[in-house]
């Protein structure tokens, strides 16, 4: 497997596609990997070279230990980007993808040429609702918060239509770090880009869940008033919109990263 050092530690990176063709970045979700993309990757390899990485401490990725910011895992992607010596790229982030795509827009505009944001918003929870998460954590492992967390992040009918599918992710979120998780969790918490997201001056695409109680509709709007110009789209899912709608999600990303 390739790896790309970072302050302390390995990312783990997967591409897919023809080498000549532009890039497009794609980042995971809180407690998944890189394979959360998969349903796209047909599709997105018929126009881009993907570049897709296992966050910081997730995944395949190594985790240095101790506390870090939002900033951590932005300035992750620029060291990756300059590993590979890639100038410039579209960058798809879901969730704190979403976030470190915000970060990016605010301080490396420069590397960007598309921008789609799913699923985020730019001020995560509340910081109660994350020191319990951490708390539970702690005391009992990821697997005590797993049903949870998976009924965050799929509707009741994908739960039902897709029993295989929502079991994968349970054992990817279970068989992530417990200290990198809560690290990340605490780095979440800690973000706050409300003030700052309208200077972002990117090509943007929102895509938000109208059942997404992770991040919900009402925090992607106000990504989409602020950033100039930026399109808006909400579907009938939840927090993990590219697996549960794949096709309408691919859709809707394609065509805003091609053009």
């Amino acid at each position: 497997m390739p790896f790309a050092p970072v302050e302390g530690a390995q990312i783990h990176y997967r591409f897919d596609g023809p080498q000549e063709l532009p890039v497009l970045v794609l980042s995971n979700s809180l407690g998944t990997d890189l394979s959360m993309w998969d349903p796209q990757i047909f599709a997105f390899t018929q126009h881009f070279r993907v570049l897709r990485y296992d966050s910081y401490g997730h995944g395949a990725s190594t985790f240095a230990g101790g506390g870090f910011k939002i900033d951590r895992l932005g300035e992750d992607v620029v060291r990756l980007l300059d590993h590979l010596g890639i100038a410039n790229v579209s960058f798809c982030g879901l969730s704190v993808g979403g976030l470190v795509g915000q970060w990016l827009g605010l301080h490396a505009a420069e590397r960007l040429k598309k921008l789609v944001l799913c699923n985020t918003a730019a001020h995560i929870g509340t910081a109660d609702s994350w020191n319990a998460r951490i708390d539970a954590v702690k005391k009992g492992g990821l697997a005590s918060i797993s049903e949870s967390i998976l009924e965050r992040w799929f509707t009741r009918r994908f739960h039902e239509r897709d029993p295989g599918t929502v079991n994968h992710f349970r054992q990817i979120l279970e068989s992530t770090s417990a200290e990198s998780y809560i690290a990340t969790c605490a780095a979440i918490r800690d973000a706050d880009l409300r003030e700052e997201v309208s200077t972002i001056r990117v090509n943007t695409l929102v895509i938000a869940g109208t059942q997404d109680k992770a991040t919900p509709p009402e925090g992607a709007r106000y990504l989409a008033d602020r950033i100039p110009g930026s399109k808006y789209v909400e579907f009938d899912m939840a927090h993990l919109s590219n697996v549960e709608l794949p096709q309408q999600f691919t859709e809707q990303v394609l065509p805003f990263v091609v053009l």
